[in-house]
This record gives C-alpha cells, structure tokens and sequence, in this order.
C-alpha cells in the first residue's frame, strides 16, 4: 500500500509538472505597470485548473462588478430557452413584447438582440453612465423605454452597434416566457448549477443583463469550463452543443460594425462574445467577453483551454493588446498552433 501511494504521488506530480508556466510568470510580472497589483489569472486544461495566480487583495473568491462580461452569462440564459424549444433566435421580440409592432421595431429578432443588431439608438458604453444607470425601477421599465422612446438608427439586422439594449431586452423576453424575474432565472439557470456562489445580478434598481453582474474569477472559470466542454459542468448538461456552436458562430461582418470599443477593434461578434481569433479558413477558435472594468474571459477552442484575467481596473486599447500578447504567452506554453 504503501509504495502504491508513493507511485500515485509521483503520477501526480508529473501531471502538475507537465506545463512550465515560468513565461506567463515573467509575462505577468511585466504587465504590472499597465495592469492593476490586484488581480486573479486562472487557467484550464486537460479536466483541471493548470495555473492560478493570486495577486495583491485578490483571490480566487472576491468579487467584483464585471460589467460587459455579463453579457455572455446572459446570453447563455437565453440559449437555455431556446434548447427548450420556447424561444428561437429568429422570433421577433414583437411576439413576445407587443410594444415593440410599431415604430419600425416589428422586425427586431432575438439573434439581432444577441448580436447588437437591433438598429435601436444608443451612445457610446461610458463610465458614468454604467454607474448611474439607475434611472429603472425594473427591467421591463427600461426595455419599454427601447420600444417607446428610442429611434431606430438603422434596420434591423443591416449594422451593428456595441451597447445595452439588445441583451437587455432578450432578458426581458425570457422574463415573459418565463414569468419569472431575471434574477431568479440566472440563479436557477445559470449560477447554482454551474456552483457560481459568488454571481449576482442583484442591485438596488432594475438588473442590468448587460452590463451589471458581479462575480468571481473562480465563478467565471465555471461558466468558461461549461463553454469548453460543449455545454457540461461536471458531468450535467447545461447548454446543448448545438446551442454552444450556435452561440460561437460569427453574427456580423466588419463593414457591418457601426461602433465596437476600442479594446475589440478589428474583432467580429457572435452571439454574446466577440470572435478575438479565427483559423485561417475563417472559423472562431477563441471566444472572449471583456468588460469595461477590465475583466477579461477566454475560451481557446483549438488549443483546448480556458482563462480568466480578474481584475478591477478600466479596460482600454492598451491593456487590450497587453492582455493578448499574454494570452501568446500562454498559447506558446500550449505549444499547439492553429491553422
């Protein structure tokens, strides 16, 4: 028994001993001066967590506000109607949202909302907007506002425009579905069967589906994990893989791009996440939704990993580029390139 324990000991330190993460050490060490001390970098591969790296006050548990990265837990919300058969991407959102046969709206379709192209005017994302949107007392208060007081600056469908609305009332059509708040429903849906203990929607006015969810960079890692493994979390079924595929699959065309942040320039969406690197055929390998306070979360397909850079600290087009020549660093430990 005995010397059984000493060759599992063994089995497992070469398991853990298989990567050599000492450039993404380096890399990190690196990025401080443009990234903030306090952040959480994880990595997954091969069924488990290969690298966590806890710095400053954070740790794999704190939770902080992740802005836009709320989008593609919310769109996996969504995706769980659809799996059900009691929604389809191309109903119109007037089926189910009866404000919204008039002013030219009639035609918006789910997909276009999970794709920001619904044409519904917006401004740009801005830091003081996103902290003093408090101006709804719920959720269906503000996508009334989109049908009733908002102009189209586009059709449907013909462009794309990076912003709140389109999730945002995607969210609210699931509420009618369901006849349950949005909170509820993440929770149910989403945040207890993927153990997401530290997520939230939870605010003192309406829930923001796009923008205003907390969470963790180990609670984030669950929901990336559920993407790599093509819809399961420790063996439960959450999303289909046709509903994964789906959600992975290019929605626009750059010269389709009306306004995307700075940080996603030159990237294609899908549905709920930006396309950050395709193959040389054109299909997406890697699947990101950064946000605004500097939360960057990634599945590589074709490498077969997932990441999470946690952090609180605005995100712009320098720290975007930073965060993606880390990701290299990561992709050479792989060692896997991708055609």
């Amino acid at each position: 028994m005995k010397q059984f324990s000493i060759l599992l000991l063994f089995a497992s330190q070469s398991l853990l001993a298989q990567y050599n993460f000492s450039k993404l050490d380096v890399a990190l060490e690196n990025a401080h001066h443009n990234l903030s001390k306090n952040m959480v970098t994880l990595v997954y591969k091969d069924g488990k967590l290969v690298y966590k790296k806890e710095e400053g006050n954070f740790t794999i548990d704190t939770q902080e506000p992740i802005a836009s990265c709320s989008k593609w837990l919310t769109t996996a919300l969504v995706m769980t109607y659809i799996d059900e058969g009691k929604l389809s991407l191309d109903d119109k959102v007037s089926q189910y949202l009866p404000l919204f046969r008039t002013n030219g709206k009639e035609n918006i379709t789910i997909r276009q909302c999970l794709s920001h192209q619904t044409g519904i005017h917006q401004e740009p994302v801005k830091l003081y907007k996103l902290l003093t949107q408090k101006k709804y007392k719920t959720l269906e208060d503000e996508v009334n506002d989109f049908a009733t007081a908002r102009n189209l600056d586009f059709d449907s469908g013909s462009g794309f425009y990076y912003g709140t609305a389109g999730i945002n009332i995607a969210a609210r059509v699931v509420e009618v579905i369901a006849k349950k708040d949005f909170i509820y429903l993440m929770e149910s849906r989403i945040f207890k069967p993927l153990e997401m203990i530290h997520s939230s929607f939870k605010n003192n006015g309406a829930p923001n589906p796009s923008g205003g969810g907390v969470s963790s960079a180990g609670d984030y890692m669950n929901f990336l994990i559920m993407l790599l493994n093509k819809g399961e979390f420790k063996g439960q079924r959450i999303l289909s893989e046709k509903a994964v595929h789906t959600m992975q699959t290019a929605q626009t065309t750059l010269n389709k791009i009306r306004y995307a942040p700075k940080a996603a320039k030159g990237m294609n969406y899908a549905i709920g996440s930006w396309i950050q690197e395709t193959d040389l055929k054109g299909n997406p390998t890697v699947l990101s939704c950064p946000g605004l306070f500097g939360t960057w979360p990634m599945v590589d397909n074709c490498r077969g990993y997932a990441c999470v850079f946690f952090v609180k600290s605005l995100l712009g087009e320098q720290k975007a580029a930073t965060y993606v020549s880390i990701k290299k660093s990561i992709d050479e430990i792989f060692s896997k390139k991708c055609n």
